[in-house]
């Protein structure tokens, strides 16, 4: 299957700056204060872009994106883990993606679900989580989990809530911008997969491993995207 025009999102400056050394870049443009790159990764089209922070920035970039010719989405950036058994530096492929911080528990619903709408849980195209786990596999053999992700505006580092997001909400990752992606996808038809490098095990030292660890992450990032583009 074809994917057309690969729309690729990082959410860090160490991501782009990686693609920028590999995409042929052709041309540029900006919207909303993003600038969209487009060009060519190992002969395929490409328009790739820094969302910023939040979901508010990854939803914007994200219907931006799909505006100037994506056809499907890649997403990527670290994440904090919430399943006990991932280690810095492992990888998680989204197979949904939920708010965790879409909370109207008062009115009678479950956390996580938006009122009024059909789906609240964004599934991955399973073609793009298989190339996904492919390319884990071979670049990051026995490191790659498939798991919800969970998204909300928060940096999580509480032991407690990290726990409590794995335990009620299933999640094996926690992040700022997968799920405002995965809602902006699912609302244009538009196939995603998001994918994570953990920059911190679930064990209350977020605030400590982050920065040390992110660009390590952002690496392994990159490795899964160009492996993914390679075989698309």
């Amino acid at each position: 299957m074809g994917y057309g025009t690969i729309g690729i999102i990082g959410a860090m400056a160490e991501e782009i700056e990686l693609l920028h050394q590999h995409v042929q870049v052709s041309s540029e443009t900006a919207g909303a204060g993003i600038t969209y790159y487009e060009g060519t990764l190992h002969g395929k089209p490409v328009i790739f872009c820094k969302s910023g922070v939040g979901k508010v920035n990854a939803a914007v970039c994200t219907q931006l994106l799909i505006h100037l010719g994506a056809d499907c989405v890649l997403f990527t950036g670290v994440a904090g883990a919430l399943d006990p058994t991932l280690n810095i530096g492992d990888i998680v492929v989204s197979s949904t993606c939920m708010q965790h911080d879409m909370d109207v528990t008062p009115l009678g619903y479950k956390r996580g679900v938006i009122p009024y709408q059909e789906r609240s849980e964004f599934a991955a195209d399973p073609k793009l989580v298989e190339l996904a786990v492919q390319a884990g596999d071979k670049h990051f053999a026995g490191r790659t989990l498939v798991g919800k992700v969970l998204s909300g505006d928060q940096f999580i580092a509480s032991r407690e809530i990290v726990h409590d997001l794995y335990e009620s909400m299933n999640g094996a990752c926690a992040e700022m911008e997968g799920a405002a992606v995965a809602q902006v996808c699912d609302m244009n038809n538009t196939p995603f997969v998001v994918i994570r490098s953990m920059s911190d095990k679930a064990d209350g030292s977020a605030h400590i491993n982050f920065a040390e660890f992110t660009i390590q992450a952002a690496n392994h990032s990159y490795t899964m995207i160009e492996e993914m583009v390679k075989n698309m």
